[in-house]
């Protein structure tokens, strides 16, 4: 690849600024170091000292999620080693704490930005998220229908939120937590309010695992805790476009879409303000009926992982059936 004219910001050397993203992107790279340069006190606020997985993308290639902070990495990033259970290695991940360290990641065109939702040394929850994804195809409608199922469960529990899009079609629901609440008392609290907004209205959300039983209704995903992640508010996302994920005022779900926050308008929506830290409200302690009641719904990655199982069984036991019928 021709390098084109470097730039350097903050001491990090910025290369090939006018070459496009990735295929379709719609934007080049300087529209998403410009767009990171401008959100970085408000983004970094979400990444400090949580380790960080980003998605990057090449022209030509399709985007690809990193983890591993790469060996290239200049000696000042810092990082941090986390076990991975499900791949049973260890995972360096990269602790982004500074506008340095972010323009360094945007010239290796790391769009995405999904830190874990606990800080390094965390012992205990400091937030409770739920994920509202939608069908297929593009119904955000449904997905703001399916958030206000969230937000009556939310007030029957005494519980308030801030709520930001995901940047791609869905929306982030978030409840800052007080005390020190156990992951484990944290995730089944998560399920139970899961299971609250799905029972005010079952056809427009479901807490189904497994996509095949949601029939075209709205994910309310209760699995985000503790090691796991989401996209930081005022992230970009490997979209044509580049969406970011922005926050939005429950009063205005109804009167925007994701596509109405890019890197193209978003540091013009912005100002100086930060609406995510503005509209996050003061950290409050888990119901204790939330999380009793959430250590009776089954984990879902667990019931599906068990479910999928014997839906095989069955599938072989009608295979077998067939041929010796």
């Amino acid at each position: 690849m021709v390098r084109g004219p470097a730039e350097t910001r903050d001491g990090v050397e910025l290369t090939n600024l006018d070459q496009p993203l990735f295929d379709g992107a719609g934007a080049t790279k300087r529209d998403l170091v410009d767009h990171l340069y401008a959100v970085a006190d408000r983004i970094l606020h979400e990444l400090r000292d949580r380790p960080l997985s980003v998605i990057r993308a090449r022209p030509g290639s399709p985007p690809f999620m990193q983890k591993n902070l790469p060996k290239y990495a200049p000696e000042w990033m810092r990082s941090t080693t986390v076990w991975a259970q499900t791949s049973q290695r260890q995972v360096s991940y990269a602790l982004v704490d500074d506008r340095r360290g972010l323009l360094w990641f945007a010239n290796q065109r790391a769009i995405e930005y999904h830190p874990t939702l606990m800080r390094v040394g965390d012992r205990h929850a400091r937030q409770l998220v739920l994920d509202l994804d939608p069908p297929e195809g593009d119904d955000f409608a449904a997905v703001v229908r399916a958030a206000r199922l969230v937000e009556q469960a939310l007030a029957e529990s005494n519980l308030s939120a801030a709520v930001k899009t995901s940047g791609a079609k869905g929306l982030h629901i978030v409840v800052p937590l007080a005390g020190d609440p156990e992951f484990d008392d944290t995730a089944a609290a998560t399920r139970a309010l899961a299971a609250r907004a799905e029972a005010v209205d079952p056809s427009v959300a479901t807490t189904a695992f497994i996509k095949d039983d949601r029939d075209g209704k709205v994910f309310v995903d209760p699995t985000r805790v503790g090691g796991a992640t989401i996209v930081a508010a005022y992230s970009p996302r490997a979209r044509p476009g580049l969406p970011v994920s922005f926050p939005v005022a429950w009063s205005d779900l109804g009167d925007v879409h994701p596509r109405d926050f890019t890197v193209a308008t978003v540091a013009d929506l912005l100002g100086d303000a930060d609406p995510w830290r503005d509209a996050m409200p003061e950290p409050q302690p888990l119901p204790d009926d939330l999380v009793e009641l959430g250590h009776t719904i089954p984990v879902p990655r667990v019931q599906a992982m068990h479910e999928g199982k014997r839906r095989k069984r069955a599938r072989e036991q009608a295979a077998k059936n067939e041929e010796t019928g």
